[in-house]
């Protein structure tokens, strides 16, 4: 699996959003073996962060100067976050960049294969909750819905994932997305085959 997601995500072309305007940011998208099946790690924002109180996100945060690229934001706000070191994560690849609509953010995202169990050490000011949900559970369309906004006089979609109570929504759910569109190419290309 870890192969199929590393090919899937060297096939497509990263989009890069360059505006000076938005404020820069990085994810890690971790996945891991469990029970012989792979999961994806969220976690559960406290209504004690700036932004986005409560939200499910992937770890991640705001750029520092100190950061050489986005995937050393990525790697550093994992750590912080959730004291996912370096070392222990294998980045499979990038998603496109993915803006925040209220909060004028533009994320990069990078998909990464982390050990399991981990020992994580929670910043209990930034992480109310770890969330481990199994990959395939995104693929029931019963789980998911869009629904269409306008932003700035333009139709805007977005989308909704629910999982074990949480409802997994905005910049997270556009990253999410397009991993599974990912793979849903992939799996449908290798039936042509």
């Amino acid at each position: 699996m870890e192969r199929k997601i590393k090919k899937s995500l060297s096939r497509q072309e990263k989009v890069c959003i360059h505006d000076d305007r938005l404020k820069r940011a990085a994810v890690l998208l971790p996945l891991f073996k469990k029970d012989g099946e792979y999961y994806i790690l969220f976690t559960r924002r406290t209504d004690r962060v700036e932004h986005h109180k409560g939200q499910i996100s992937f770890p991640g945060g705001r750029q520092d100067k100190k950061d050489k690229d986005f995937l050393a934001t990525a790697l550093r706000e994992a750590e912080e976050e959730m004291g996912i070191q370096k070392k222990d994560v294998r980045i499979l690849g990038e998603l496109d960049d993915v803006c925040t609509v209220s909060t004028d953010y533009c994320i990069s995202p990078f998909v990464a294969f982390i050990p399991y169990p981990y020992p994580f050490k929670l910043n209990p000011h930034e992480i109310a909750e770890v969330i481990e949900a199994p990959l395939s559970a995104f693929f029931d369309e019963d789980k998911f819905r869009q629904e269409v906004l306008m932003n700035n006089g333009q139709p805007f979609p977005v989308y909704f994932y629910q999982y074990a109570g949480h409802t997994i929504w905005g910049a997270t759910a556009r990253i999410l997305k397009q991993l599974l569109d990912l793979l849903l190419q992939d799996e449908k290309r290798n039936l042509k085959t």
